[in-house]
């Protein structure tokens, strides 16, 4: 756990250097970079119906170069335990005016607290789990603020634990609203397929965000509810509010 915290503190360090120290804008090595940390009541996945039930840091980095991107995704207890990592490597595959398309994949971890007995005393170890996931996302750009598509991931587990999950997604996304000179908001409904092994669910979601113009810091909430779900908890509510804090800070509206 120390040696990928440390990885990653370097990799940031030394990317942000580099981009610092590059006199030409054609030797830079990357075209981008940038990040959010966020701490929340409930930490919530990359799936909105699994959640941590305890309050969490996430941390997402974006190192882009042309059309690839590394974004590690990290998440938290407050206490400093590990819940998930994972390692997306994205391509944008097509870049058009009105239609995207984004493929991508990822190495995962995710963790969980396990109690074991060892020379008759009870000790708690933290356990690590392996996945291995892919993803398709296209999306139809209608105007300046509205766009549609789709999201769908493919999880495979090498562990004890979940194999085989498939999450799919149709949403609309509302993006830099304007509610008043300074501030937008951020608005993402959708509906959502799941499968976890032999288990299915349905169930809508929705995110909305609220920032300030040339503020790092914005305010998400998130709720889950399930329509009809085999998967435990059975027809579940869950609810977060998080805190963000953006960088680079610049943003263009």
């Amino acid at each position: 756990m120390k040696k990928i915290v440390t990885l990653m503190l370097l990799l940031l360090f030394s990317t942000a250097n580099a981009q610092e120290n590059a006199k030409d804008e054609n030797y830079r090595f990357l075209d981008d970079f940038r990040g959010s940390a966020s701490i929340t009541h409930n930490g919530v996945s990359l799936v909105p119906s699994f959640s941590l039930g305890d309050p969490a840091l996430l941390f997402d980095l974006k190192f882009t170069k042309k059309k690839l991107s590394f974004e590690p995704d990290m998440r938290f207890s407050l206490d400093a335990k590990p819940w998930t990592m994972l390692f997306w490597f994205r391509y944008k595959a097509i870049e058009k005016e009105k239609f995207s398309l984004r493929v991508g994949a990822h190495p995962g971890l995710n963790f969980r607290t396990v109690n074991v007995i060892r020379n008759g005393n009870t000790e708690e170890l933290l356990e690590s789990r392996r996945y291995l996931g892919a993803e398709v996302v296209p999306s139809f750009k209608l105007s300046k603020h509205t766009s549609i598509g789709m999201y769908y991931l493919y999880g495979r587990g090498f562990d004890a634990g979940v194999k085989e999950t498939n999450f799919l997604v149709l949403n609309a996304a509302f993006s830099q609203i304007p509610i008043s000179e300074s501030f937008f908001i951020n608005f993402t409904p959708q509906v959502y397929y799941l499968t976890s092994d032999d288990l299915t669910g349905y169930y809508t979601s929705a995110f909305l965000t609220i920032g300030k113009k040339q503020c790092p810091f914005s305010l998400t909430g998130v709720i889950n509810k399930g329509i009809s779900t085999q998967i435990l908890p059975d027809d579940d509510f869950t609810w977060s509010v998080l805190l963000n804090y953006s960088f680079p800070t610049k943003r263009k509206i």
